[in-house]
């Protein structure tokens, strides 16, 4: 073994040795420990790589095992597929391609129950005629909420994919707003005609696309058929016993499911 050296990774101190920093040549750290590319110092004149620090366990524990150990309840994938591309170190990314696909044979069978809610609000707003002359207008607006619980929490990130607020007048995914992996709270206000731009922002009130079509969805109707698109691609079906089939878009509890 050669001398001890800590490393400080996105502020988080770590201590390995040279060897196995160095254990794969052509990787990120092989370069940088092998003198090929310049390493920084910090305050304390640890090598600092401005990393994630959390991450970099499961990094330095493959350098030292060659094992790609997860806990069961990892959440982190997305993260950790970024950080294993920085580092290039090709056994890694091997071994994390085969976790994937194995998490993804173990989340075939799923069940996924989208509760849904709709209601009529009334909107009053400042409609400006002319350059010195404003009305005060009102009118009713549908305000909907979805409440989503899939087991499998790949299909919620693939969904978070294709589902975008508009606010502000930019477009941005709902994984963003994905802080349990199972559960996600949909919240969206339908177009309202005479409703100025401006007025959806002040009043906090977001609409919900669909990319890339580029789909507007204004109805309940409209949601549950992108949904759907979406989950069907996804290997889920209807289950037959909730709701009956005849009437499924008309109703406010929709569960689906998928078997391997």
């Amino acid at each position: 073994m050669s001398e001890p050296i800590t490393l400080n990774v996105g502020g988080k101190l770590y201590t390995t040795s040279l060897s196995t920093l160095t254990s794969f040549p052509d990787s990120m750290l092989g370069a940088m420990f092998s003198g090929k590319i310049p390493t920084k110092k910090d305050s304390q004149g640890n090598c600092f790589i401005d990393r994630d620090g959390k991450i970099f366990r499961y990094i330095l524990n493959f350098l030292r095992t060659s094992h790609l150990d997860l806990p069961e309840d990892f959440q982190e994938m997305g993260l950790l597929r970024r950080e294993v591309d920085f580092y290039q170190i090709q056994p890694l990314i091997e071994a994390l391609q085969e976790k994937e696909v194995e998490l993804s044979k173990a989340e075939k069978n799923a069940m996924l129950n989208i509760t849904l809610d709709q209601k009529t609000q009334t909107v009053h707003f400042t409609v400006r005629e002319a350059p010195q002359i404003y009305s005060l207008s009102s009118s009713n607006m549908e305000v909907f909420s979805a409440h989503i619980f899939s087991t499998s929490c790949l299909f919620l990130k693939l969904l978070g994919s294709k589902l975008y607020y508009c606010f502000n007048g930019n477009l941005s995914s709902i994984s963003s707003y994905l802080q349990d992996p199972n559960h996600l709270t949909l919240d969206w206000v339908a177009s309202v005609e005479g409703l100025p731009e401006e007025e959806y922002t002040r009043q906090n009130l977001k609409r919900l696309w669909v990319v890339p079509d580029n789909k507007q969805i204004n109805s309940f109707q409209v949601f549950v058929e992108e949904v759907l698109k979406i989950a069907m691609s996804d290997g889920f079906c209807i289950d037959s016993s909730h709701p009956h089939t005849s009437d499924f878009m008309h109703n406010k509890i929709i569960r689906l499911i998928r078997y391997k």
